[in-house]
């Protein structure tokens, strides 16, 4: 499973307009850095050890599936673009825009560049106020204490006074106005890795094909005539299982179910897999089922072309796909091209992921947000 890390950053400016440059920097970082999650309220405080105006503050949590270091050097890119010179001069300053990493899960890190959790975050009541309006449940890996305890015996008295709400990026996105989407895609494509991040992002429950349990599937690469049909039904069977027992739990907690499959994948793969005659006994124990099923209300296709689907088939390593030829990677590809032409009643959309990463690249990632967001139901 993709997990991703829980990072809490502070946002502070006292140059110039302070609130377009907290603003610009939200942003930034949801757009080139990690995704923003949460947001606090903007504080305005005294700057902190020297004379000089007074700072606007906040803090936001953010998901990322990069290191810290690889993350803080695009935090120190974004403050650079915004006008941030650091100098070498020691001390307290003021300055456009500074974006502080306060913690990285619950980590510790000491390294010549980053110290976390943050030193001094458990004396400064402009990093603790706006933690506080985040409402995590984190506790700091040294101290052994959570927010509340710390703020509690912090002996800073500075005065912090909210100012206004902030916007919350992923507030764009309504995905909450849907109850139930279904992300498609070839072997390969990344539909798992795209589900457990929107899941994690916008507090979804997921439903993700247990393929793995699957006994016939290293036997169907090894010999596929043999055991294309036990294969086929015996996914079918887990699927039609799976999808009705989890769309009939509804989660209290969770604001919508997202899958990374749709059960008709099973009649786009078995036409590929099983001879004419296998077929049709499927496709009529499969429309028996299919009646039955609830219909995705959003449904996601992540096209991506063959070339890049053998690379990552190969970096994810699995023994039982490695020999899996391109030429069925391209009638599985034009089997789900047939199936949405045909789906005249069915909310589908087309991404072409072939030539992006939205692993590494949070453009991608804020990119395929964007193209759901145009699919949502207007108000």
């Amino acid at each position: 499973m993709t997990t991703q890390h829980q990072v809490i950053l502070s946002l502070g400016s006292n140059q110039g307009d302070r609130f377009e440059n907290i603003s610009k920097a939200i942003e930034a970082i949801h757009m080139h850095a990690a995704t923003v999650v949460r947001v606090s309220r903007l504080y305005e405080s005294a700057s902190w050890g020297f004379e000089a105006p007074a700072f606007y503050n906040c803090a936001l949590m953010v998901h990322t599936l990069n290191s810290a270091e690889v993350l803080l050097g695009n935090l120190l890119e974004i403050e650079k673009s915004l006008g941030r010179i650091r100098s070498e001069n020691q001390g307290y300053q003021s300055r456009i825009i500074d974006i502080d990493m306060i913690a990285y899960d619950e980590e510790i890190i000491d390294s010549k560049t980053l110290k976390v959790p943050h030193p001094a975050m458990a004396e400064r009541m402009f990093v603790l106020l706006p933690m506080r309006d985040l409402n995590l449940d984190w506790r700091h890996p040294i101290l052994q204490k959570y927010l509340p305890e710390i703020l509690k015996a912090s002996e800073d008295k500075s005065q912090c006074k909210p100012i206004q709400n902030l916007r919350i990026p992923l507030g764009r996105i309504a995905l909450e106005k849907l109850n139930y989407i279904a992300i498609e895609g070839n072997i390969g494509a990344g539909k798992t890795t795209l589900t457990n991040r929107i899941a994690q992002d916008f507090n979804a429950k997921t439903v993700l094909e247990r393929f793995a349990d699957n006994p016939f599937l290293p036997k169907f690469y090894e010999d596929q005539s043999r055991y294309a049909f036990p294969l086929e039904m015996s996914f079918l069977a887990d699927r039609y299982q799976q999808i009705a027992d989890d769309l009939a739990q509804f989660d209290l907690f969770k604001d919508f179910i997202i899958a990374d499959y749709h059960i008709f994948k099973s009649l786009i793969f078995a036409k590929v897999t099983l001879t004419d005659d296998e077929y049709r006994l499927y496709r009529k124990l499969f429309e028996i089922i299919y009646k039955e099923m609830p219909k995705p209300d959003l449904y996601i296709y992540l096209y991506q072309n063959t070339e890049r689907l053998l690379e990552n088939i190969k970096m994810r390593g699995r023994s039982y796909e490695q020999e899996i030829p391109a030429e069925y990677l391209d009638r599985i590809n034009r089997g789900y091209l047939d199936y949405i032409k045909t789906q005249t009643d069915l909310n589908v959309l087309t991404i072409d992921v072939s030539n992006r990463d939205f692993v590494k690249n949070q453009e991608d990632y804020i990119f395929i947000l964007e193209e759901i967001q145009r699919m949502l139901p207007v108000e």
